[in-house]
């Protein structure tokens, strides 16, 4: 009898599991996803004066409170220009780092000594073109900020020069804020277009959100270029012929003189900002924060308040064809040409141009704030000659100005009266 051996089913080997992936390749997938964002165009004052300083070929230095945002703003802007960008720490530099090493030859005697650069220097000549930024220049001492100073105005490292498509900014805290912070040097702040820089709650908010605002350069208008060069140099001639104290004022405390102040070295920055925003359409507000931030908050405001008087339509055309006159917005600027009217009658009276004046004080009232014609009615009024008529105008008028009178005369008694009472109670 045969005999069988009883069937055993073959094993079944299961298939090796794959590797699990490795938790770093996966925490950088992660980092990889976070840190994708992209750009809008989006309306920011500080991100359009950089650009323009930029374009301007300016040095510019921004000034923030730590983790402000100075750092991602320059290297978006970087990006967005697509520029290659340098990152050098000031602080952590020595002073021939800047100025060059010594390299020493076959015959010193005959050829010299010649200054070698830095790698970073010599990799930016290479590339043609880049974006040079100096972070933490308030925490560079005084020898290092006086090597930076042929740095920042000649672009000269050593015996190298940076190329044309090379621009520079730099980053500082307040020393408040800055770890041993010191104030910046006269000769170096002086080299510098300052920049507050303050975060935006909205765009912080949609930056995180994946979305940041877009860094362009501005588009200059080739046919405006000889009109924006004339327009700011007679703002800036005009403001100097008539304030020549104001062509070099040093601060006479340490902390103002490591900001912007005036000097024809900081005027003439001023004057190419102010011709490049004119070429490019530059909102005032953006050009008011460049220029007060190269030379200063006071001579600043003057130059724009001349700049705005620059602008003003011209008082002649004005009482030439007042129905079709088209006055400024601001308040400011329309009573600044209102006032310009009342002069040019006060200057050349005459019955028509007075009537004329009259006209166009009923249509500043009609398409503006009632109390900004208060003042030039009155003086107007001053003007009349006897053998003048009053003109239908003045009654339209009439009820602003007594309105106008009233408040005044009642916020003079109950000043009157408030006094008396501080006097009783003494």
């Amino acid at each position: 009898m045969t005999s069988y051996a009883p069937f055993v089913a073959p094993e079944t080997v299961s298939p090796a599991p794959a590797p699990a992936p490795a938790q770093l390749d996966v925490a950088g997938e992660l980092l990889a996803m976070l840190r994708d964002a992209s750009t809008e165009p989006r309306p920011d004052d500080q991100l359009e004066a950089l650009t323009l300083a930029v374009a301007a070929d300016l040095p510019v230095l921004l000034w923030g409170e730590p983790g402000i945002g100075k750092t991602a703003a320059l290297t978006q802007l970087a990006a967005s220009l697509d520029l290659p960008l340098t990152t050098v720490i000031a602080s952590v530099h020595e002073p021939s780092d800047f100025s060059g090493l010594p390299v020493v030859g076959d015959d010193p005697a005959v050829q010299g000594v010649p200054m070698a650069p830095p790698d970073w220097a010599v990799r930016l000549v290479r590339a043609g073109r880049g974006l040079l930024f100096l972070d933490e220049l308030s925490t560079a001492p005084p020898a290092v900020q006086a090597a930076l100073l042929r740095l920042v105005l000649e672009r000269r490292i050593g015996a190298l020069r940076l190329p044309p498509d090379v621009r520079i900014v730099a980053a500082a805290n307040p020393r408040s804020s800055a770890a041993d912070g010191w104030e910046l040097s006269p000769p170096l702040a002086n080299r510098f277009v300052h920049l507050q820089w303050t975060h935006d709650h909205d765009v912080v908010v949609r930056g995180l959100g994946g979305t940041w605002p877009r860094a362009t350069l501005p588009v200059l208008d080739p046919v405006k270029l000889p009109a924006a060069v004339d327009h700011a140099r007679r703002a800036v001639c005009g403001l100097l012929a008539a304030r020549p104290a104001l062509v070099h004022r040093l601060p006479t405390t340490e902390a103002r003189r490591g900001g912007a102040w005036p000097s024809p070295r900081s005027w003439e920055m001023a004057l190419c900002l102010v011709a490049f925003a004119t070429a490019a359409g530059s909102s005032r507000e953006v050009l008011s924060l460049l220029v007060r931030g190269t030379v200063g908050d006071g001579p600043g405001l003057e130059l724009m308040a001349g700049l705005d008087r620059m602008d003003l339509p011209d008082p002649e055309l004005l009482l030439a064809d007042p129905a079709g006159a088209v006055l400024p917005e601001r308040g400011d600027l329309r009573q600044a040409t209102l006032d310009g009217v009342v002069d040019a009658v006060r200057n050349r009276p005459d019955r028509s141009r007075w009537d004329a004046a009259w006209d166009l004080l009923v249509r500043a009232l009609e398409t503006g704030a009632p109390d900004l014609v208060v003042v030039p009615a009155t003086t107007l009024a001053s003007l009349r000659q006897d053998d003048w008529d009053v003109p239908e105008a003045i009654e339209r008028l009439a009820g602003v100005v007594t309105l106008s009178q009233r408040a005044d005369e009642s916020a003079g008694r109950a000043a009157a009266r408030n006094a008396a009472a501080a006097r009783t109670r003494r």
